[in-house]
């Protein structure tokens, strides 16, 4: 289990170079990278690996992509193609950047659609581009927001239900982005969860709450999440993706040093 850095939160206002020395200087093992702040796939892959980096996660483009999106979206029944096209080529950005996985925000929840519609849009937008992730060795995660403080309206919010998502696409690389911040917001529970439905899990974010903030800071015990998570079996990366309340550097070293530390 290795570290990824989202640097929007740590290093927000810095240029890609400069956040990816950053996090190469602070020990984690992976950027995040969400905009390609003017580069090529490829050239962000460069960039990363000059500085001993992977890179763990790219964001997905294209209308259907995001996560105020209504129409098109890739929850929408009406956009499914659209979604299917647009997760294509951002499986093809993702590979040429070297990213493992590709992160897909889904859009909003349509008020005048019963939700098992949206349900099954996304099941059959990620299983209309499952097999390119499949060639180019890419997991799409689909990422799980809360509704109750940072995203409202959002439509995946419910890590239950991206577990069924999951299942029914039936994809060894369509798997669920679990963000430890927003579920805990959302459901609590964080450890059993994560034990009891790894299999499903392909990426995960953390944060402490409230506030997004580094561990430490918040109710969550991590060293604890951690480790659980490492003995269920996860292989994954540990991204952290927090807003750090004092100096952003020592801040993304301690958390690397407190995986390591509670996988040992």
């Amino acid at each position: 289990m290795e570290v990824s850095v989202v640097p929007w939160g740590p290093f927000g206002g810095d240029t890609l170079e400069s956040a990816i020395e950053r996090t190469a200087g602070a020990g984690a093992d992976a950027i995040e990278v969400l905009g390609l702040d003017g580069h090529t796939p490829g050239e962000v892959g460069e960039l990363a690996a000059d500085h001993g980096l992977d890179v763990a996660v790219l964001g997905a483009t294209g209308e259907t992509t995001g996560i105020d999106t209504v129409s098109p979206a890739v929850v929408d029944p009406d956009s499914v193609d659209q979604a299917v096209s647009d997760l294509q080529r951002s499986v093809q950005r993702a590979a040429a950047a070297g990213a493992r996985s590709l992160l897909v925000c889904v859009g909003q929840r349509q008020d005048d659609l019963h939700p098992h519609e949206q349900h099954v849009a996304l099941v059959d937008a990620l299983r209309g581009a499952a097999p390119a992730a499949e060639d180019a060795g890419v997991t799409i995660v689909p990422e799980v927001l809360n509704t109750r403080v940072d995203h409202p309206g959002y439509y995946l919010d419910s890590s239950f239900e991206a577990y069924e998502v999951v299942h029914a696409v039936d994809s060894p690389n369509v798997k669920v982005l679990y963000d430890v911040y927003h579920q805990q917001i959302t459901e609590g529970n964080v450890i059993a969860n994560l034990r009891d439905n790894v299999e499903y899990v392909g990426h995960v974010h953390f944060a402490d709450v409230p506030g997004r903030h580094e561990p430490g800071t918040g109710e969550l015990n991590f060293r604890r999440i951690f480790r659980e998570l490492d003995e269920a079996g996860y292989d994954g990366y540990v991204g952290a993706e927090l807003v750090p309340t004092g100096d952003a550097d020592p801040s993304i070293a301690d958390v690397v040093d407190l995986v390591s530390d509670a996988v040992e």
